[in-house]
């Protein structure tokens, strides 16, 4: 049985060059997610999230192996991050960040196979297992750029993208600030942390 993997299908979405801005269009893609604000290195919120997100993703992976048989690699984590003031995204505030965290769902599952996957995590009891939602996004047009070190020093590369290269090309912010995980905190060593961040973005007067 062959399997998909986003990553490796995919890589002008998760693979951008190290610290230098690229323009791509980002397809609709499908997701679970869940919403929630505060800093996530202290949020039982956002432990919580992920963990749900995580469990739901694994139990419709089996599903689609068992049932469709078609198997897939469960996608990274992902995060929309979102500031009254943007300008805390460069100062690390966290406490004042609105998130969704979420992953990539293949197109071939239908919401009766994500719906019996969460009806498999609110089994095991997990806290925010009811509050996943399925949803598709279409970002577009998008500049992104990988970082590479701990995620507290993302904020120079995320200044450059506001300050210089979106005024240069002539393009302003449409939408959320996105974040795509390419590796797992608890394994890795903050140094060689893989961070995708990708701006939507339209022209000027667009």
């Amino acid at each position: 049985m062959a399997k998909t993997d986003f990553k490796n299908d995919r890589k002008d979405l998760y693979a951008p060059p190290r610290g230098r801005f690229v323009e791509v269009t980002v397809p609709p893609m499908t997701f679970v997610a869940i919403d929630g604000q505060g800093d996530p290195n202290t949020s039982d919120d956002y432990r919580h999230a992920v963990e749900a997100l995580f469990a739901v993703s694994f139990a419709a992976k089996f599903i689609s192996k068992r049932e469709l048989d078609r198997d897939y690699v469960v996608a990274p984590l992902e995060a929309l991050w979102s500031a009254k003031d943007p300008a805390a995204f460069v100062r690390r505030e966290k406490n004042k960040w609105s998130w969704t965290v979420m992953i990539r769902q293949p197109d071939w599952l239908s919401s009766s196979v994500i719906d019996q996957a969460q009806h498999t995590a609110e089994r095991k009891r997990l806290a925010a297992a009811p509050l996943v939602r399925c949803d598709t996004f279409e970002e577009g047009l998008s500049v992104q750029a990988l970082h590479v070190g701990s995620y507290d020093e993302e904020g120079p590369l995320i200044d450059q993208l506001h300050r210089t290269y979106l005024p240069a090309h002539n393009l302003r912010p449409n939408g959320r600030h996105h974040e795509v995980y390419l590796n797992d905190p608890r394994k890795t060593d903050p140094a060689k942390l893989k961070t995708v961040l990708r701006q939507p973005v339209v022209a000027h007067g667009g």
